[in-house]
C-alpha cells in the first residue's frame, strides 16, 4: 500500500540512523519500526531487581514481621489508658 506520512524531524533522524546502522532500505526500517510499535515491540528481558540491605546495628525489640498486630496492640493500650483517665 502506498501512502504519504509526515515525519517529525527527530523521527526522521532516528530512521535514517537505523538505515545506516542496519544497511537496509528506509522502507524496511520504517515498516519494522511500525510493526514493533504496534505489536508491543520486540521482547525485552527485564533485569533482576536486587535490593541492597544494610545492618542498622541493633536488634529490634518487636517482631517486625508482625507490625500490624503490634500497632493494633499499642493502639488498644492507648485507648484503654484514655478510657481509664475519664472514669
Amino acid at each position: 500500500m502506498r501512502t504519504t506520512v509526515t515525519l517529525d524531524p527527530d523521527v526522521e533522524a532516528l530512521l535514517k540512523r537505523a538505515v545506516r546502522q542496519r544497511g537496509v532500505s528506509f522502507k524496511a526500517v520504517l515498516n519494522q519500526a511500525i510493526r514493533d510499535g504496534l505489536s508491543g515491540g520486540p521482547p525485552r528481558r527485564a533485569r533482576a531487581f536486587t535490593l541492597k540491605t544494610y545492618s542498622m546495628g541493633f536488634r529490634p525489640e518487636v517482631a517486625l514481621d508482625k507490625a500490624l498486630s503490634t500497632a493494633a496492640a499499642l493502639e488498644d493500650e492507648e485507648l484503654a489508658r484514655k478510657l481509664s483517665l475519664r472514669k
